[in-house]
């Protein structure tokens, strides 16, 4: 066997031995790689196969600017080009790339790739936006998701844009849209919520707008709504005073509507109150018959007036027990609502959350019947002796007295 036979030989032995060559990740892959270098404005990173990859710094900052990642460091992102230069692939995240000639622009728009661009101006209908040198616009329904009445607010903000034209030639222009960057990140989130969507599960939000109502939270690409009665234990006006447009939230979901037809958006009912301790857990111990307390009229009804003594915690003063002993035909007679009261305890009923009061400040704790000598009527029976007096046609229903009714019926009779 000659020489060169011999050669050709071992040379296709080793070529055999040696792994099969990856074929190089396109444009929009996901790979995986080490930091081998951390430069001034860029890191590299080893794919593997004698591939190397490039990344903006700018990538791999927290919000704060702290650098993320460290030399050694597996790293994940995704191909966003290759300078032909060098022969790098460019890397990037989901968030855009920095461009730095208009080529790179022309490659980035027909890859449907996201782009960095800073914005210089508001102006009418959008915003200016500069990218790699070259000024674009951003029509104003482009730059957010929602609406935004002042675009102003975006002017001075490095972007991320996706470009929807280029119209001309050296110097074209571009026409770009955020909106669709974002609500392909919402798309994302929302499938990965999707996931952990149950009744009963606990996520963070952020509030995304305020109604009389209740209050909007986006739980991660997917709305829900927390109704004003699902914001806390206490008595609300309005959503507004709890929480904030772009607030962090923490909420509960309460139920799960799929939408009728399987193509609208699920009715998704929040709540924070669901997650707040119940006050009436402790009202026992914290307001036992004979105490004094001190609360604000929150409502007045024909039968007496309710008075809050804490965050979700009311009491009942029936009518009989405002004026002193005087017959008063309605409460507003002697209260409004808003008048800060001071009161004496009768009992607590928990299983109707009922705390009876009295607003006769002449009433010490021994002049207070046991309230567990009266027990609640049971529906359809005939009252006996010591069960109350027979229910005047003005005395309030049994449903909103509980097993209160004929106790304070027959204090009033008494008194009179």
């Amino acid at each position: 066997m000659s020489s060169s036979d011999s050669f050709e030989d071992l040379l296709k032995q080793f070529n055999q031995g040696q792994p099969a060559k990856q074929a190089e990740p396109k444009v929009g892959e996901k790979v995986r790689g080490t930091v081998v270098a951390i430069g001034e404005d860029c890191a590299f990173i080893d794919l593997g196969g004698k591939t190397e990859g490039r990344m903006d710094l700018a990538a791999l900052r927290t919000p704060e600017g702290e650098l993320k990642v460290a030399v050694g460091d597996a790293i994940e992102a995704a191909v966003t080009g290759k300078d032909a230069d060098a022969g790098f692939l460019l890397l990037g995240s989901q968030h855009g790339h920095k461009y730095h000639g208009m080529e790179e622009v022309r490659q980035a728009y027909h890859q449907g790739l996201p782009v960095q661009g800073q914005v210089t101006a508001a102006v009418k209908g959008g915003v200016e936006v500069l990218i790699a040198g070259t000024r674009g616009f951003c029509p104003g329904s482009q730059i957010d998701i929602r609406f935004v009445e002042d675009l102003s607010e975006f002017v001075g903000q490095r972007l991320d844009f996706r470009i929807t034209k280029i119209e001309g030639g050296r110097r074209p222009n571009l026409v770009v849209s955020r909106r669709a960057i974002l609500e392909e990140e919402q798309r994302q989130r929302a499938a990965e919520t999707r996931a952990q969507l149950k009744e009963g599960a606990t996520l963070p939000g952020i509030v995304t707008s305020i109604k009389d109502y209740g209050a909007f939270v986006d739980i991660g690409g997917i709305e829900g709504m927390i109704h004003i009665s699902e914001l806390a234990f206490g008595h609300i006006k309005h959503p507004s005073e709890l929480l904030t447009q772009g607030q962090a939230v923490e909420v509960a979901i309460l139920r799960i509507e799929p939408s009728k037809d399987g193509k609208g958006r699920d009715k998704i009912a929040l709540s924070i109150r669901a997650l707040s301790r119940d006050p009436w857990a402790d009202a026992v111990e914290s307001f036992p018959a004979g105490t004094r307390v001190t609360g604000t009229v929150s409502r007045l009804q024909p039968f007496g007036a309710f008075v809050e003594l804490a965050p979700g915690v009311d009491g009942l003063a029936h009518i009989s027990e405002l004026a002193a002993g005087r017959r008063i035909n309605h409460p507003s007679e002697v209260l409004n609502i808003g008048d800060s009261v001071e009161a004496t305890v009768l009992g607590v009923d928990m299983e109707r959350r009922r705390i009876s009061l009295t607003l006769d400040a002449s009433k010490q704790p021994s002049d207070i019947p046991d309230v567990s000598n009266y027990a609640a009527p049971k529906p359809g029976a005939k009252k006996g002796p010591g069960t109350g007096a027979a229910k005047p046609a003005d005395a309030a229903p049994e449903p909103t007295m509980g097993s209160f009714g004929a106790l304070l019926q027959e204090s009033m009779n008494k008194r009179r």
